[in-house]
């Protein structure tokens, strides 16, 4: 989609430095807040929800503009804004992009 990287080093860096001890419970917090706002995400999908899904959505990317996940970032954007138009056909394709590059940060989460 993008050449954004994945993860931000540098926003994770800064985070680490100011969360410090609290670094590890932002990141396990992240990780389950996004798997809960996936679920949410799907459930709009599936009652064709656009509001639901575009304002979901939009609190997602801001998530994890906020952790340093700026490719995630733009797939949720994208999927807000096919939520906007009311395009479920587009928004069911983003949402599958969302899910595969969550799956991806997830991972390197993990291995922080």
């Amino acid at each position: 989609m993008n050449d954004k990287p994945r993860l931000d080093e540098s926003a994770l860096a800064e985070l680490k430095e100011v969360m410090e001890d609290d670094f590890d419970t932002l990141v396990q917090t992240f990780r389950a807040d996004s798997r809960s706002r996936i679920e949410t995400l799907r459930a709009a999908l599936g009652a064709e929800d656009c509001g639901q899904l575009a304002k979901t959505a939009h609190s997602f990317k801001g998530s994890c503009i906020n952790m340093g996940a700026p490719k995630l970032s733009d797939y949720c954007s994208e999927l807000e804004r096919a939520g906007k138009a009311g395009d479920l056909s587009a928004a069911a394709g983003r949402l599958d992009s969302v899910e595969r590059e969550f799956s991806e940060v997830d991972r390197c989460l993990q291995q922080l």
